[in-house]
């Protein structure tokens, strides 16, 4: 099933056009990742899926059907710009939040005490939120938004501002949501998290769309190989080589991009003449790479225009 479908939506600031003609879908259960630079649309598609703005032009539909306000009781928005009421405790927060959800007080006080003790915060379900450190709180402010059990889950750059193990943290939760059937649209510019958690990912830039696809199709249909070369020596072979089209060097390893039907044994060999290989592995294009070379393709065409 479609829990969300967008068509040819399209939304103007004046004569700035920040979305135009964007089009996708996502089925029950998936990771989708909405993917671009700062600025590129991503926030801006979020808020009409949220019924915050309206688009231009264009449809919405959620769990098949046309979006109305009432179909947000079916969605949890965590915003990129956090930011809940300081002095109000905890507890009195997460009931509120619920309440936008017409969630009973019955209902919540469960998934409240469930939550917090899921995330060690059991102890704080008393305290102020200006008491609870900013880690602390963008985790409650997660919490408020899986409350009310949402079909459909927006998560605006979930891992800003965290600690290596709260983002953790909260990738295991957003794996264990999937698991029990959610769907997520996870946005962000963080390539190397999109990567280990999507399903499907739609890359757009300057309001339009660069890729659409499932992750693994994507990847494949690049067509471009990648090699990862970790070494002690001279690196001198990564300049020389006619096979190599590009390289990030970082000193004791290299990550380089071939030409088309390039021969990767010679290059082990040019390599094993002037260095020792510890590693070295052939490897499909990372995300971060499509990414880079897609935008500034995208960016180089306006520019030419």
């Amino acid at each position: 099933m479609k829990v969300l479908e967008t068509n040819k939506i399209i939304k103007k600031f004046g004569d700035f056009t920040a979305v135009n003609e964007i089009s996708f879908s996502i089925e029950e259960g998936k990771i989708f990742g909405l993917l671009g630079p700062n600025g590129a649309g991503k926030t801006t598609t979020i808020r009409m899926i949220m019924d915050i703005i309206a688009p231009d032009s264009g449809s919405i539909s959620i769990m098949g059907k046309p979006h109305n306000g009432m179909a947000t009781d079916n969605i949890g928005y965590l915003p990129e710009e956090r930011g809940m009421y300081r002095k109000m405790k905890v507890r009195e927060v997460l009931i509120f939040l619920a309440a936008l959800k017409s969630m009973k007080k019955k209902d919540a006080d469960k998934e409240i005490d469930y939550w917090l003790k899921k995330i060690n915060l059991t102890d704080w379900k008393n305290k102020k939120i200006e008491e609870l450190s900013k880690g602390m709180q963008q985790k409650i402010q997660f919490i408020g938004t899986v409350l009310h059990k949402p079909k459909l889950l927006i998560l605006d750059e979930p891992f800003g501002g965290l600690d290596p193990i709260n983002q953790n943290l909260i990738k295991d939760l957003m794996v264990e949501l999937k698991e029990k059937g959610t769907t997520i649209i996870f946005s962000t510019h963080v390539m190397e998290s999109a990567e280990k958690l999507c399903d499907e990912i739609f890359l757009i830039n300057k309001g339009i769309e660069i890729i659409y696809g499932n992750l693994s199709d994507v990847k494949k249909s690049y067509g471009k190989e990648n090699i990862l070369i970790e070494f002690d020596g001279d690196d001198s072979f990564l300049k020389k080589s006619d096979q190599i089209k590009k390289f990030n060097n970082y000193g004791k390893y290299a990550e380089a991009q071939l030409i088309k039907n390039a021969d990767t044994q010679l290059i082990l060999r040019e390599a094993m003449k002037t260095c020792k290989i510890r590693k070295f592995e052939i490897n499909e294009p990372s995300l971060h790479d499509i990414f880079i070379e897609s935008v500034g393709e995208a960016n180089t065409e306006g520019e030419l225009e």
